[in-house]
């Protein structure tokens, strides 16, 4: 069976922004806003040269909350898997999650299995990759990242990313805490 890392994107592979609506730190909206988390890319060459298959997973509801449009939304996911490419970093599966239980737009609004803390999107990658999820990690940097983890049966590690400061508890109860996706890999992929 294949080992896999899921990676959350915001806050993990790229920098949080300013949320037009409040200010908070939170997914870009618009493709000239990105700019990859220093370290992102190392990090991710190091959990491939370990071995793991690398997924992304990540809750994008911009859309359903009427602040971005779809086009918007592909067009930040081109801009991320565009400067990792030129990293040197390839990305083997990418989910998304557009659904939010408030959504304006109908059509996205849930109840779904796929928005995290629900693990939909790891099993489903899980699912078409053949991925041992037990020896697999979920690398994020809120709390819902740490449940989706833990939810699908895998290790977790929660990154301390500052912009994401508001969406942690304090007691996600991850099996490791580190402060950037670079330390993150350091630990996994040690020999």
């Amino acid at each position: 069976m294949t080992v896999a890392v899921f990676l959350d994107r915001d806050g993990i592979l790229d920098e949080p922004v300013a949320d037009p609506v409040d200010g908070r730190p939170e997914s870009p909206l618009r493709a000239a806003d990105v700019r990859l988390v220093d370290g992102a890319a190392e990090g991710c060459r190091r959990l491939t040269d370990a071995g793991f298959l690398l997924v992304v997973v990540s809750n994008q509801p911009g859309a359903a909350k009427g602040k971005a449009t779809m086009d918007d939304l592909w067009a930040v996911h081109a801009r991320v898997a565009a400067l990792l490419d030129d990293e040197g970093v390839e990305i083997d599966d990418w989910r998304y999650c557009f659904h939010h239980p408030d959504a304006v737009d109908d059509e996205l609004r849930g109840p779904c299995d796929c928005r995290k803390p629900a693990p939909g999107m790891l099993l489903a990658a899980a699912a078409a990759h053949g991925i041992d999820l037990p020896a697999s990690w979920m690398i994020g940097d809120r709390d819902t990242d740490v449940e989706a983890g833990a939810r699908a049966g895998c290790r977790t590690v929660l990154v301390e990313h500052p912009g994401s400061a508001h969406r942690r508890s304090g007691d996600a109860g991850a099996d490791v805490v580190s402060h950037s996706l670079r330390g993150a890999a350091r630990l996994i992929a040690a020999p």
